[in-house]
């Protein structure tokens, strides 16, 4: 298997990015029922490439731009292994000390990687801590649950009449209108509003259009209690003004969590920290070492400056859970939504160790620099248009015209079988989006990607 895996990465350039299946294509190709004797290893791996490989949307070849990247590497791959080996289930301290005690020093490291803020990280002696969510979204529906348990704390206080379900009932947060969806999934989960804030014309949340909508909102009687800002958009990887939005959030005792799943891992780069500056003002903050930084699925990095909100949201503590060591090191089943979880913080000390700093830096910097390649080859053809600033490995570009003139173009793009492509609209707009996904990645593959793009333009334009 390791054999395979290994042949499989190296020649991925070799498939179809994109498959050609049907809905329903994988029932006929095995049988009915499991088997009653066991099969044979040969057998299965054989099958490996008959009945599962067919079925498979290839995410790490050089030629899939879609979404954003999902990073992989042989040091977090072979972490995984050892993870998978060990198989320990890490909800408390001595369910496996070592599960804990890694992630913890893990969190660290990474935190000051990026040079967070020092009220953020474990080693500082204060309230704050980092901890692996599986994904942005739980992270920012965790967040947000302890967003709401501080809220809902302090009006009590001040409202000691009120029940609890009217407090909530009043409690709102908000988003910029480019935020990801799972913001709006995370109002939903935790049984509040969410009010989305109209960007500006370069897809950014300000501080001014906040305020206004919290001023309004709490004229209304409404209390204000979570906003998300954004460092990195899903649609065009636009920077809400956090240095404008944290000071708002203070004044107004908000809490205030930074979403930079994907565009966090550049923040390693000193060049680039200047997009996360007001970080300080912020209460959480997360980002998908799994997007961009070598390290497989799933590692969401997040950071609390006072965990104790969210513990206590989610503190239940049965006596068979209970231990010794309670209090004197995070049993992290209280800092996340599942009681369950696996021994992550492996392949985290795997890639730190076996790349080092220098060499992550160097990964990504080659990615934007690709996609400023792509953006160079895009303005080259007058029929073409960028729609957002390239600043990290994402380019967002369309044929001038119409929105159907680009339908079109994706669909046959994508229809021809050679890159993969997905779309977006910002303000009724239509555009393509070009991301740099995998770590194969090398200028060639822009070029052929480029190619690629013309010939389909070409062929619908002549049409």
């Amino acid at each position: 298997m390791v054999d395979y895996i290994a042949g499989y990465l190296e020649n991925i350039r070799d498939r179809r990015v994109l498959p050609t299946v049907e809905p329903g294509y994988l029932r006929p190709l095995i049988p009915d029922t499991a088997p009653v004797t066991p099969d044979k290893w040969e057998d299965v791996m054989k099958d490996i490439e008959r009945v599962i490989m067919p079925g498979v949307t290839h995410w790490h070849s050089p030629r899939f731009h879609a979404y954003f990247p999902t990073a992989n590497s042989y040091p977090a791959i072979v972490a995984d292994m050892l993870s998978g080996a060990i198989a320990c289930i890490g909800f408390t301290w001595i369910a496996s000390p070592a599960c804990t005690e890694l992630e913890v020093v893990m969190m660290d490291w990474l935190g000051k990687m990026l040079e967070l803020p020092a009220e953020f990280l474990a080693c500082s002696g204060g309230k704050g801590g980092g901890v692996i969510q599986g994904t942005a979204s739980e992270a920012t529906l965790v967040a947000l649950l302890g967003a709401k348990a501080k809220m809902v704390t302090k009006v009590k206080v001040e409202h000691p009449e009120w029940a609890e379900a009217e407090i909530v009932s009043k409690l709102v947060g908000y988003c910029s209108n480019q935020s990801h969806s799972s913001v709006e999934r995370a109002g939903l989960l935790g049984g509040v509003q969410l009010k989305q804030i109209i960007a500006d014309d370069n897809n950014k949340m300000r501080g001014e259009a906040l305020q206004k909508a919290i001023q309004e909102d709490k004229a209304a009687g409404l209390i204000p209690f979570y906003v998300v800002a954004t460092l990195g958009t899903t649609n065009s990887c636009a920077f809400d003004c956090l240095d404008e939005i944290g000071p708002v959030c203070n004044e107004e005792d908000v809490w205030l969590h930074v979403d930079a799943a994907y565009a966090g891992s550049a923040f390693i780069c000193p060049e680039y920290r200047y997009l996360m500056k007001g970080i300080d003002k912020a209460e959480s903050f997360n980002f998908n070492p799994h997007k961009w930084m070598l390290v497989n699925f799933d590692c969401s990095a997040m950071w609390l400056k006072d965990p104790n909100w969210v513990v206590n949201a989610f503190n239940v503590d049965p006596l068979y859970l209970k231990h010794e060591q309670q209090g004197a090191a995070p049993d992290y089943r209280h800092w996340q939504i599942p009681l369950g979880r696996r021994f992550r913080a492996l392949k985290l000390w795997f890639v730190l160790r076996l790349y080092g700093i220098e060499n992550i830096q160097a990964h990504i910097r080659k990615h934007i620099g690709l996609a400023h390649q792509f953006e160079a080859l895009v303005l080259s053809d007058e029929r073409f248009e960028i729609v957002e600033e390239v600043l990290m490995g994402l380019v967002c570009f369309r044929l001038k015209g119409a929105n159907e003139i680009n339908e079109k173009l994706l669909k046959r793009i994508n229809a021809r079988g050679i890159i993969h492509l997905v779309p977006s609209k910002i303000r009724e707009t239509y555009f393509l989006r070009m991301a740099v996904c995998s770590r194969y990645t090398e200028h060639e593959d822009i070029d052929l990607s480029w190619k690629e793009v013309k010939a389909a333009a070409d062929e619908i334009l002549s049409g």
